[in-house]
C-alpha cells in the first residue's frame, strides 16, 4: 500500500471506517493481491491514509468477520480470498422509519443472537478470551465512570463475547448489521443515559461467562436487554 495507495487522498473524519474498508478492499482488487499474501502493515494503512490505528484495526476485524483476511500474531495480515469495494459490503435490508421502531426491531435480533452468543461463550471460551473479554470490560467501565456512557466500549464488550464463541458466523452476522446496532450506542433519542442502567450487569454477565455457567449468562444478557428495551420505550414516548 506504500505505493499507489499513499497517492490517495487523506479520509475525510466521518466515516472513516466504511471508508477505510472501502479503499483498502479496491486496493486489493485493483493490485491482484492473492490469498495467502500479506497485507500493508497497520503503519503503512495509518500513513497511507492518515488514519489512526483503532480505525485501522476496525477495518481489519471487518475483514475478518467476513472471512476474507486473517492476521497471524507477529506476522501481520493475509488475504484469504479475494474481495473488491463491490463486494465487501452485504447489508441487510433495513429500513425501520422511526428510531423507536427501528431500535426495537434490532433488539429482537439482538436478543436471539446474544443469547446464544453468551451461552456459547460460557462454555468455549479460552483464557485468551476471558482476558481480552475481561480487557474491554474494564475499558468500558473506566469511560462509564469518566463520562457517564461508553457506547463504542460497550460494542466491544459485546463483540468480544461473540469472538469467544469461536463461531465465525456470529461476526459476519455481527458485521452486516453493524449500522443498525451501532445506532444504540449513539445517544438515542439525544439522552446519554440511555440504557445506563444496565453497565452494572455487564460485569455479572462477564463472571457467568468466566465461570463456565451458560444459565446464569443467558439471565444476565436478558437482563441487560430488558433494560434497553424500557429504555427504548420510556424515552421515545
Amino acid at each position: 500500500m506504500s505505493g499507489s495507495v499513499t497517492g490517495l487522498p487523506r479520509l475525510p473524519p466521518a466515516n472513516r471506517t466504511r471508508d477505510a474498508i472501502n479503499v483498502i478492499a479496491e486496493y486489493i482488487s485493483r493490485t491482484g493481491l492473492k490469498p495467502n499474501e500479506r497485507l500493508p502493515t497497520e503503519h503503512e494503512v495509518m500513513a497511507a491514509l492518515g488514519i489512526g490505528r483503532s480505525t485501522v484495526r476496525e477495518v481489519m476485524r471487518h475483514f475478518q468477520a467476513l472471512g476474507v483476511v486473517e492476521t497471524r500474531r507477529g506476522s501481520g495480515s493475509f488475504l484469504l480470498k479475494p474481495v473488491s469495494a463491490a463486494t465487501v459490503h452485504v447489508p441487510l435490508s433495513f429500513d425501520p422509519g422511526p428510531v423507536r421502531d427501528g431500535l426495537l426491531q434490532t433488539l429482537d435480533v439482538r436478543r436471539g443472537l446474544e443469547v446464544e452468543a453468551s451461552m456459547l461463550a460460557a462454555v468455549r471460551a479460552d483464557a485468551d478470551d476471558i482476558a481480552k473479554m475481561r480487557a474491554t470490560l474494564e475499558e468500558m467501565e473506566r469511560v462509564h465512570l469518566e463520562k457517564g456512557t461508553a457506547g463504542r466500549e460497550d460494542l466491544a464488550f459485546h463483540l468480544s463475547i461473540y469472538d469467544a464463541t469461536h463461531n465465525p458466523l456470529f461476526g459476519q452476522i455481527m458485521e452486516q448489521m453493524r449500522g443498525a446496532f451501532e445506532s444504540f450506542f449513539e445517544k438515542p433519542f439525544d439522552r446519554p443515559d440511555f440504557a445506563r442502567r444496565s453497565f452494572p450487569f455487564h460485569r455479572e454477565l462477564f463472571d457467568a461467562i468466566a465461570g463456565r455457567d451458560a444459565p446464569l449468562a443467558r439471565e444476565k444478557t436478558l437482563q441487560i436487554l430488558a433494560i434497553v428495551e424500557e429504555d427504548i420505550k420510556d424515552m421515545s414516548k
